[in-house]
C-alpha cells in the first residue's frame, strides 16, 4: 500500500471512530450535568492549544517510533446543553501507525502506568464494544479537565489496513470568552 492510499484510509477510519469514541468520551469529561451557569468561562483557542498539549505528554508516554496522523484540536459543542447556550469542548483525534503491534501492545503497557503517576485516572482498561474487541484505556486528568480514549487496532487478522493506536483527548465543557 503506497503512502497515499495509506493515508486516505487512516483518515476515513480516524473520522469514522472519532465520533464513536467522542460520544464515550462525552459521558466522561461532561458527567457534572448540564447546568451550564457553573461551567467556567474559557478561551476557546487557549483550550484547544492545552488539548494539544496534553496529547503530546500521551505520545511521549506512549514512546513510539512511527507515523503521527494529526489533524489538530477542533472546538465542537457539548450536546448535553441546549443549542443557544455557548458551551463547547476541544477535541483532539490523532493516531500512531507503522509501528510493529508488540511495540504497540507495550505502549499501551506504559500508559497503564505513567498516566496515573501524572495524576490521569484511569476509569476504563479492556476492551471496547467493537467486534474485533480492541485494546482500550479511558483517562480522566486530576481535576477531570480533560478525558483520554486510547484504543489498539490491531488489523492483523482482518486485512490489508494497518495496525494504530487511535488517541482522543478530549476538554471538559466550558463556557465560550
Amino acid at each position: 500500500m503506497n503512502q497515499e492510499s495509506l493515508t486516505s484510509v487512516l483518515n476515513g477510519r480516524l473520522s469514522k471512530l472519532t465520533y464513536a469514541v467522542a460520544a464515550g468520551l462525552l459521558l466522561v469529561a461532561c458527567s457534572q450535568g448540564s447546568e451550564s451557569a457553573n461551567l467556567e468561562v474559557r478561551d476557546g483557542e487557549t483550550v484547544k492549544k492545552q488539548v494539544e498539549q496534553a496529547s503530546s505528554h500521551i505520545l511521549k508516554m506512549m514512546a513510539l517510533n512511527g507515523q503521527v496522523t494529526d489533524t489538530g484540536a477542533l472546538t465542537i459543542r457539548c450536546t448535553d446543553y441546549d443549542s443557544g447556550e455557548e458551551v463547547y469542548r476541544a477535541r483532539h483525534p490523532w493516531s500512531v501507525y507503522q509501528v510493529p503491534v508488540p511495540d504497540m501492545e507495550k505502549a499501551m503497557d506504559r500508559l497503564r502506568v505513567e498516566l496515573p503517576e501524572m495524576g490521569w485516572k484511569v476509569v476504563k482498561d479492556g476492551v471496547d464494544d467493537s467486534p474485533a474487541k480492541s485494546p482500550q484505556i479511558v483517562a480522566e486528568s486530576k481535576g477531570q479537565e480533560y478525558a483520554v480514549d486510547v484504543r489498539l487496532l490491531d488489523e492483523r487478522k482482518y486485512g490489508d489496513d494497518p495496525s494504530l493506536i487511535e488517541v482522543t483527548v478530549q476538554s471538559s465543557c466550558y463556557r465560550a470568552k
